[in-house]
């Protein structure tokens, strides 16, 4: 048997050409090991950038043809200015080159020196003649800081289920858990998991991390009973039937063992939901939502319009009719004006989403919570959804985000979701990016980043090809940096960056200079630069987010007595042999024992039993990540009341139920939200955050 080529190294030219439009022809997995990219993972990059690669000749044509526009080009497309400091690009200009200076806010200027914070149009004329038109962006120079030291709860919202929900975790939920959380246990925040539109059809895809769009929410998460109109509807009767339906729903999921079902509770929710929109909207409420329409322009009236068309064509735009594939076609506009009935019926969703969300995030800060809702930031969308469609022209075609191979997945990893194009990115003043972030921003008390490492690079897969054989792209992260802090600084809200995992090197120096927070775990936070020892409170970093797990880990119950490692094994995902995984999981829970021992944090509600002890061991943990400096200091929800399960198992999925588990007790009972706020237990851990900071050793 023939062994395989190894594949071919791009040539100097063409690394040269990539080097020039941010494609890397290698990357490091380990800082003592260098992979090179092939020369196709580079092309096919190239290509999806617009350029062409393909043959020795279209490599030496687009390298000339770049070095010319870089040679003769004034200023980039986008250009960076951080607080009082004038735009580093600038200083580069000939002398005596003319500003003209559009601000955002209406006036004009002949300076860059003391601009107002926003993204203004740049006009620079140079001596010779030449002259370029830049995007602008002033920002802070750093982010809000978070309101003193808090801590606050971690939950899946699907997963907390009460009484009134529709079997799921909805928008009445989070309000609840969020004035009972601020006012019953001092709590800063509640963060959630992503809560974006997903893509409609059964079965829909579960995970909150490949949604339709990003920008405007999933109306699946409304309480049905808070919307006014529920009240005026013409057919009560058919309401409370639905009403009774939601009902059988809820109690298959908290008594009969049922997995929760999205696809049914949609199902319900949107004929309720078709129902309240038949009630004209009063005065007030009418001013109202035209406000939200006018506001959201025309990203709501594309999301609105793809969701009436997927109704009659299907989820996926590249099946539709050739016409349709296009949001600015004539077959769109005409196919608009006849669904307009069911874009206003998916305009009216969004508007009462936002609107729930809005109240979400009054109740928390109501209740006294600095904070208040941490909203979750997806790190892409999927491609035959409603963002891919409505802003085609900025997504890179035919490619697809992952991770390339490392020491825990030999083969790499492809998500599914397509990448924005940097440079159509940075043409528009990184426009989508803007709106974006201002649409979270607005019921966002703070924000979480998932993978912020995407803000200064991403794997790109092109479609066909594994994992294996993908390179990175890299964005413009000062201006990246520059949008985030812009929009949350007029928000008011802090961003937590969840940097885990392989992190080039200064990346999270750039994040903690404008003011991003991280996100630690502490079973990975040990001194790999030493002798790998569990690191010492003192030790960890102020500016982070402290866990001891995240909706893709191991409970920490599960953690400390080993029971992840047999759901590992029983689903046939371990790599090495049972006893080994066993040891080495008891190795490393131990060791943290030890620590947290010698510190004097083991005590509390130890009674003897395997539950008492592995409660106080709980409690210890969080007492440990008190002693740390970090500024947030989070508690995933079930391990207030001892879950077993994760939220998610990755590598898994029909395997393991993912993203469809409520919150359970340590025997496997589901819990409501009315029996977690009476929980003993909860009150016991939340009681640990409580406790005046005691002096901490070593």
């Amino acid at each position: 048997m023939t062994a395989p080529r190894p594949a071919e190294p791009p040539s100097e030219d063409l690394s040269r050409l990539a080097e020039l439009h941010g494609v890397a022809t290698s990357y490091s997995p380990s800082p003592d090991r260098t992979v090179a990219a092939s020369a196709t993972a580079v092309t096919l990059t190239l290509a999806a950038l617009g350029v062409d690669a393909s043959t020795p000749g279209a490599v030496r044509a687009a390298l000339a043809a770049r070095e010319r526009e870089q040679g003769a080009r004034l200023l980039p497309p986008t250009v960076v200015g951080w607080g009082a400091d004038p735009p580093a690009a600038l200083a580069a200009l000939p002398e005596d080159t003319r500003l003209l200076i559009e601000t955002e806010q209406g006036e004009t200027r002949a300076s860059a020196e003391q601009l107002p914070p926003g993204v203004h149009r740049l006009t620079a004329t140079a001596p010779d003649g030449r002259a370029a038109d830049a995007h602008l962006i002033i920002a802070p120079a750093r982010l809000p800081t978070p309101p003193g030291r808090s801590y606050g709860l971690l939950v899946q919202l699907y997963s907390l289920l009460s009484r009134r929900s529709w079997g799921m975790g909805d928008l009445g939920d989070l309000a609840e858990l969020a004035g009972w959380a601020g006012r019953s246990l001092g709590a800063g925040f509640v963060q959630v998991n992503p809560l974006h539109a997903a893509v409609p059809g059964a079965p829909t895809d579960p995970s909150p991390y490949r949604p339709s769009s990003r920008r405007f929410p999933d109306p699946v998460h409304l309480r049905i009973e808070d919307v006014p109109e529920a009240a005026h509807v013409e057919d009560p009767q058919r309401l409370r039937a639905l009403l009774e339906r939601s009902g059988r729903l809820r109690e298959a999921v908290l008594e009969d063992g049922a997995l929760i079902d999205r696809d049914a509770v949609w199902e319900l929710k949107r004929e309720a939901l078709g129902l309240l929109c038949e009630v004209p909207l009063g005065p007030g409420r009418r001013a109202a939502y035209c406000d939200f329409l006018a506001e959201q322009g025309q990203a709501l009236e594309d999301h609105a319009t793809w969701y009436a068309l997927a109704e009659v064509h299907g989820p996926d735009w590249h099946r539709w009719p050739t016409g349709l594939r296009d949001p600015r076609s004539a077959d769109t506009v005409r196919a608009r004006r006849g669904l307009m009935d069911r874009v206003d019926f998916w305009s009216r969703l969004a508007w009462l989403t936002d609107t729930q969300l809005t109240a979400a995030q009054r109740a928390g800060r109501e209740a006294g919570m600095p904070v208040g809702i941490v909203h979750d930031l997806a790190v892409g969308v999927h491609p035959g959804g409603a963002d891919a469609w409505a802003q085609q022209e900025y997504f890179a075609a035919g490619m697809s985000v992952g991770a390339p191979p490392d020491a825990f997945n030999a083969r790499g990893q492809d998500w599914g979701l397509p990448p924005w194009r940097p440079d159509r990115l940075a043409e528009s003043g990184y426009a989508p990016f803007r709106g974006l972030l201002r649409a979270l921003f607005r019921y966002a008390g703070a924000l979480r980043i998932d993978h912020v490492m995407g803000l200064f690079r991403l794997w790109w897969v092109p479609q066909g090809h594994p994992p294996t054989e993908g390179t990175y792209v890299r964005y413009d992260a000062e201006a990246m940096l520059a949008v985030l802090v812009l929009e949350a600084s007029r928000a008011g809200a802090p961003v937590i960056g969840e940097d885990l995992g392989t992190v080039e090197p200064g990346v999270r120096e750039a994040l903690r200079e404008r003011g991003v927070l991280g996100t630690s775990v502490l079973w990975f936070e040990r001194d790999w630069d030493g002798d790998g020892r569990p690191l010492p409170p003192d030790r960890w970093r102020a500016d982070c987010l402290a866990t001891a797990t995240t909706h893709d880990l191991p409970s920490t119950a599960a953690r400390l007595t080993g029971e992840h490692v047999e759901l590992r094994d029983g689903l046939g995902l371990l790599a090495r042999p049972l006893e080994e995984e066993r040891a080495e999981a008891a190795a490393d829970t131990g060791e943290w024992l030890s620590l947290l021992a010698r510190l004097g944090l083991l005590h509390g509600t130890g009674g003897g039993t395997d539950t008492s002890s592995e409660e106080a061991e709980i409690q210890a943990v969080h007492r440990f990540l008190l002693r740390t400096p970090a500024r947030m200091v989070g508690v995933w929800l079930p391990d207030g009341v001892g879950d077993r399960r994760p939220q998610n198992l990755p590598g898994t999925w029909d395997q393991y139920p993912n993203w469809r588990l409520p919150i359970a007790d340590a025997e496997g009972r589901p819990v409501t939200l009315e029996e977690l706020a009476a929980s003993p237990r909860l009150h016991a851990l939340i009681g640990v955050l409580r406790e005046p900071p005691s002096p901490s050793g070593d």
